[in-house]
């Protein structure tokens, strides 16, 4: 693989430090979390992508940005659709127009959100759009802006993004489990665990493949853990790794737990295009959580 300069806008997020967490003496990675760098700012978005193409060259390294920067606080941006925006749409555009200009690659990770969530069957990337919430919007203007901009530009969908940094569905459901006898979980939606080491080490044969010259031919991909399930089998299965009773996540609907943003029934997204790419499947999101839990079970009990 070409030595790689990675440039990770949303550093501090948990996909952006699994990625930090990919350096070695092939890969060079920048990972600046949102205080760092604001890329709802353009002088300094221009400033740092500048910057990293000028040090990429001047060391041999091949510079790649791979964008991990989003507004996800899915319930507020019903609130905040402007920030959101900000954030999800005009950051991603002003990102894709310097990276335009500076002839620097972009990876653009974006969500199941900007599907409608009532398919039957995994959805394809060419599938229509059809986001019901703001977080879904802006994220699909984003898309958008990107697929636009005339950049050497991808689209990496995902979902269900867990991992050791930051607020997740795996993290609640360890402190839950010690707080609670039982709880009721939602089990008429469905989709596919994904743990943000795993989408890490995809981007990252992404990126090795585009600075080889050999970037996929298709612009948007799907990089979901394999297989899928409900947010309930997904809780018991935490409760299996957690040495507790499954059985005490009680079944509940959609109906049953409201929220300010209605949550996708159906985000399992195909992976079939990924692998048509020639890229490494990601492994079945059991198999993910239980090597997940054999790294950080210590953290979560």
């Amino acid at each position: 693989m070409a030595k790689l300069a990675l440039f990770v806008p949303g550093g501090s997020g948990q996909l952006g430090r699994d990625l930090a967490a990919l350096a070695n003496d092939d890969v060079d990675v920048r990972a600046p979390g949102s205080a760092e760098l604001d890329v709802t700012q353009p002088g300094a978005v221009v400033e740092a992508v500048t910057e990293l193409a000028a040090s990429a060259r001047e060391s041999g390294r091949f510079p790649v940005v791979v964008n991990a920067a989003a507004y996800t606080a899915v319930d507020r941006a019903e609130e905040d659709e402007a920030r959101a925006f900000a954030v999800n749409a005009d950051g991603p555009r002003v990102l894709a127009a310097v990276c335009s200009s500076r002839r620097v690659p972009l990876v653009h990770v974006s969500t199941d959100y900007v599907f409608a969530g009532d398919a039957d069957a995994p959805y394809e990337p060419d599938a229509p759009l059809g986001p019901r919430t703001a977080y879904g919007r802006t994220k699909a203007a984003g898309e958008d802006a990107v697929l636009g901009s005339g950049a050497q530009a991808w689209i990496v969908r995902t979902a269900w993004v867990y991992g050791a940094n930051g607020a997740n569905f795996v993290k609640t459901m360890a402190r839950l489990e010690k707080e609670r006898d039982t709880l009721s979980v939602v089990d008429d939606q469905r989709g596919s665990p994904t743990w943000s080491a795993d989408l890490a080490a995809g981007l990252l044969e992404l990126a090795g493949r585009i600075a080889e010259g050999d970037g996929p031919s298709r612009k948007v991909l799907h990089c979901t853990g394999a297989g899928d399930t409900t947010w309930c089998g997904f809780a018991r299965a935490i409760f299996e790794e957690l040495g507790a009773d499954p059985e005490r996540v009680k079944p509940c609907t959609t109906e049953e737990f409201p929220r300010p943003a209605p949550r996708p029934a159906y985000s399992v997204l195909s992976n079939a295009a990924w692998s048509d790419a020639g890229l490494t499947p990601l492994r079945p999101w059991r198999d993910a959580l239980r090597a997940f839990f054999a790294d950080h079970a210590a953290s979560l009990k």
